[in-house]
C-alpha cells in the first residue's frame, strides 16, 4: 500500500511539472485545465500541495511552481474552491486569514478610488494631483504592516512545517515592493519641490506606479491563491491564536475605524487571564544575585534598547519587549531559525557573522543605519562561557540619534 501511495504521490509530482511546462510553452489555461481534470480529480489540496513542495525540494525553482498557482484560480477551479470551502477562514470575522483579505481589499480601495484618479490627474497637468499622490503614497506605506503580518507571524510557523521556500521567495518580493514605494515616495517629492514638473519626470511617475500596483496585485494574488490555500492545509487552531495574539503587535493596513474596533474587541475578549505569578514562582539564582521570573522580565524590558539571543543551534530562544521597540518581534520567532527571522537580501550577511563567531574570528559585528527618523545601532556579540565555549549571539538594538544630541555636563537631576 505504502508503495502505491509513493507511486501516486510521484505521478502527481510529474503531472504537475508537465503542466508548468505546458503553460511555459503557450499551451492555453483551458487545455491545461482538461488534463487537470483527467488527472486530479477526486485529488485533496492537501495532496495538490504536499506535490507542490515535493517539486520544489527536487530543485523545480519556486517562482515555477508559483507560476502554476497563480493560474489555480482558473485551472483547478471548482476543484480547489470545493476542496477549501469547509476550511475558508475568511468569513470568520477577526481571523488572521480574514484580516488578511480585509487588508487586502483596503489596498484595492486606495488604488481605485485614489491613486488611479490622481495618476490620471498627474497625467492631465492638474496642478493639485502631486500633492494628492503624495498623499496617497503615505497612506500605501501602511503596506508594510500587512508584508510585517506575514513575515514575523504566518512565515516562522509555515518553517515549523517544513514551508520553507515559498516564504523565502514571497519575502524577497516583498522587499522588491517597499523599495519601489520608497523610490516612488522620493520621485513624487521631487515632482512638488521643482513647482512645474517635466512631462518626462511624470510620464516616469506615472510608469512606476503602474509597475508598483502590477505587483502588489500580483502579490495580493500570490497570498489568496497560493500562501492561504497552503498554511490551510497545516495550520491547527493553536497557530492561527499565536498568529492572532501577535498582530496587535504589528498593527493593520488600511483598516476603517469600525473594523479595528471590532478586532480590539475581539483582541480584549481573548486575552489570557492568568496571572503571570501563575506561570513561575521559582527564584532565578546568578552568580551575583536572584530574581523573580517577574522582576527579571521587568528589568530587561526596562532596558533602553531591544535584546535578542540566539542559541548556538541558531535558533532564536528570547527577546525583550521594552517600549522603545525598533524592530518588530513575535512569540511566533521563538525556536526559528535566526537567519529566516531576515529578509532575504541580509541573509549571507547573518550567516558570515554566525559563521565568524563560531570559528572564534570575531566576537563582535556592528552596523548603523538611518531609519525613520532615527540612527540606529545594531550590534551582535559573541557569547561564550568560561571556558571560551561559544553559547550563542547576543543581538542589541538602539536608537542613537538621542545620545549624539548629548553635549555639556548634566549634574541636577532636573536641569
Amino acid at each position: 500500500m505504502s508503495a502505491e501511495i509513493n507511486n501516486n504521490a510521484i505521478k502527481r509530482q510529474e503531472a504537475l511539472r508537465d503542466m508548468i511546462a505546458r503553460l511555459h510553452a503557450g499551451e492555453s489555461v483551458e487545455e491545461v485545465k482538461k488534463i487537470f481534470s483527467e488527472q486530479f480529480d477526486g485529488v485533496s489540496a492537501q495532496e495538490i500541495a504536499d506535490a507542490e513542495q515535493a517539486l520544489i525540494a527536487s530543485g523545480v525553482k519556486v517562482e515555477e511552481v508559483q507560476t502554476l498557482c497563480d493560474v489555480h484560480a482558473a485551472v483547478f477551479k471548482g476543484s480547489i474552491e470545493e476542496i477549501h470551502a469547509d476550511k475558508d477562514k475568511s468569513r470568520e470575522s477577526g481571523h488572521p486569514v480574514w484580516l488578511l483579505k480585509e487588508e487586502n481589499r483596503a489596498i484595492e480601495r486606495l488604488f481605485s478610488q485614489r491613486i488611479d484618479k490622481h495618476a490620471t490627474l498627474l497625467e492631465t497637468g492638474d496642478p493639485s494631483a502631486v500633492r494628492l499622490l503624495g498623499e496617497d503614497l503615505e497612506l500605501l506605506q501602511q503596506i508594510d504592516s500587512h508584508y510585517q503580518k506575514k513575515e514575523n507571524l504566518w512565515f516562522p510557523i509555515m518553517e515549523r512545517y517544513g514551508i520553507t521556500a515559498p516564504p523565502k521567495v514571497m519575502w524577497g518580493v516583498d522587499d522588491e515592493i517597499r523599495a519601489q514605494l520608497k523610490q516612488l515616495r522620493n520621485d513624487v517629492t521631487a515632482l512638488e519641490v521643482s513647482g512645474k514638473p517635466r512631462l518626462s519626470a511624470v510620464q516616469k511617475v506615472v510608469a512606476d506606479l503602474h509597475a508598483l500596483k502590477t505587483k502588489i496585485d500580483d502579490m495580493i494574488v500570490k497570498e489568496e491563491s497560493i500562501l492561504i490555500p497552503m498554511v490551510s492545509e497545516v495550520f491547527f487552531l493553536p497557530d492561527w491564536r499565536q498568529i492572532r495574539s501577535g498582530t496587535p503587535e504589528l498593527g493593520y493596513c488600511l483598516l476603517d475605524e469600525n473594523t479595528e474596533k471590532q478586532l480590539d474587541n475581539q483582541e480584549q475578549e481573548g486575552r489570557s487571564t492568568v496571572p503571570y505569578e501563575a506561570f513561575s514562582k521559582l527564584d532565578i539564582h546568578l552568580p551575583t544575585g536572584s530574581f523573580s521570573p517577574e522582576i527579571l522580565t521587568a528589568v530587561l524590558n526596562a532596558l533602553p534598547f531591544d535584546i535578542t539571543f540566539v542559541d548556538k543551534h541558531d535558533k532564536v530562544l528570547y527577546f525583550s519587549q521594552g517600549s522603545e521597540r525598533i524592530f518588530p518581534r513575535t512569540t511566533a520567532i521563538i525556536g526559528r531559525e535566526v537567519i529566516n527571522c531576515h529578509p532575504p537580501a541580509s541573509m549571507h550577511v547573518v550567516q558570515q557573522i554566525l559563521d565568524d563567531f563560531k570559528a572564534g574570528k570575531r566576537d563582535v559585528a556592528e552596523f548603523y543605519i538611518h531609519l525613520r527618523g532615527m540612527y540606529i545601532h545594531i550590534r551582535y556579540f559573541a557569547v561564550r562561557n568560561a571556558s571560551d565555549e561559544y553559547l550563542g549571539t547576543l543581538e542589541v538594538t538602539q536608537n542613537i540619534a538621542p545620545i549624539q544630541k548629548i553635549s555639556g555636563d548634566k549634574r541636577l537631576l532636573d536641569e
